[in-house]
């Protein structure tokens, strides 16, 4: 039988990934689709295991060609996508694919799967609490802190279009609806 797709978009900072990671670890056959890039591959990172690397030039004739489910150019001539060959490989196989994805692209490709598809946003507490959770990291200087406050609140627009909202305000409690969310959606 063939698999579903689930998507997830979240502002950074919202634990959206940890929520994933916790995701993968629970028996539900998920895989994530491998993501295409016009950048080089950076240290030991290999084509059809990290990305598909692909030239600028490959990049735009294969969206010319409507191969993505999504894509977008991050910066002149670096572009990321999702390849529909590679997402119905996995569904082909039977297994359930991942996504985590920009609001846009969690978009399009929910559009594009429809009812075979389940959205999910994950949605921190608040703004200020995002920022607490941003800043705690330590990871990034308060200019990049503040500009990616500035995204997450743009992005915060998109929780609408999504089928299912999870408020990350304690993590296990937010682990555990997605959790039962997902295990009703690959019953149906």
């Amino acid at each position: 039988m063939a698999g579903k797709l689930i998507i997830f978009s979240a502002p950074s900072g919202s634990g959206k990934s940890t929520i994933i990671n916790y995701l993968l670890t629970q028996n539900l056959d998920l895989c994530f689709s491998i993501s295409a890039t016009s950048r080089s591959p950076r240290g030991i990172e290999q084509h059809g295991v990290e990305y598909y690397f692909l030239s600028p030039e490959e990049f735009r004739t294969r969206i010319a060609d409507d191969h993505f489910l999504e894509y977008e150019e991050v910066y002149t001539d670096r572009f990321y996508g999702t390849l529909k060959s590679e997402v119905e490989r996995i569904l082909e196989e039977g297994h359930n694919v991942i996504f985590d994805v920009d609001v846009v692209g969690g978009c399009n490709i929910k559009n594009y799967y429809g009812d075979r598809a389940l959205s999910i946003f994950i949605q921190p507490p608040g703004i200020e609490e995002l920022r607490k959770r941003l800043t705690g990291r330590g990871t990034d200087a308060p200019d990049v802190i503040e500009s990616r406050i500035a995204k997450a609140e743009y992005e915060l627009s998109f929780a609408p279009r999504f089928d299912i909202i999870i408020v990350n305000d304690e993590l296990e409690k937010a682990q555990q609806e997605t959790l039962e969310v997902i295990k009703q959606f690959l019953a149906e």
